[in-house]
């Protein structure tokens, strides 16, 4: 076995705390609540400070070095398809896809929902069915990406939970890795 450093704390914390924060929002706040508009605020600075730290974070951390394509998004499902155990130090392709998607729709929850406190769009049920559908969008994308990283831990060997939390990708020898 072989250790990686991968995560920093920023990004351990960030992906921690939005976790904890949007299921707080979505489960357990009342929706017309402060509590409720006070998380939304806070997660959408989360999201503004991951956008941040993905151009000037170290090098795992930067959108640079993950972003998808489509020969590396193909690559990866042919690995998968053909049982090949690729391993990304770093996000894998579809798993940067997963990433992008999941930041463009929380930040869209995020404008939508202020969007209803202001003036303007107060009473709009189209800015209300908005912001539901993306939550919707939301709550299944998690669903598709908490379902990929046990098929991802279990396919390729290492405990993607476990260095989302430590920070160190343990990585079976023998397993081809890749930057």
């Amino acid at each position: 076995m072989t250790s990686y450093k991968i995560w920093d704390p920023f990004v351990r914390v960030f992906h921690w705390s939005l976790v904890v924060g949007f299921a707080a929002n979505a489960l357990f706040t009342d929706d017309e609540s402060k509590l409720h508009e006070w998380l939304g605020y806070s997660i959408a600075a989360l999201i503004v400070a991951r956008l941040l730290w993905g151009v000037i974070g170290p090098y795992y951390a930067r959108f640079s070095s993950f972003w998808p394509t489509p020969s590396t998004v193909t690559a990866q499902v042919s690995d998968m398809a053909t049982g090949r155990k690729r391993l990304h130090l770093g996000h894998t392709p579809l798993g940067a896809v997963m990433i992008f998607n999941l930041l463009a729709v929380v930040l869209l929850i995020a404008l939508t929902g202020f969007m209803m406190t202001t003036d303007a769009y107060w009473g709009l049920d189209w800015v209300e069915e908005v912001h539901e559908a993306l939550v919707t969008w939301a709550e299944i994308s998690i669903v598709l990406h908490v379902l990929a990283v046990i098929w991802e831990s279990r396919r390729t060997g290492v405990n993607l939970p476990r260095a989302m939390i430590t920070g160190v990708k343990i990585v079976p020898n023998g397993v081809r890795t890749e930057p």
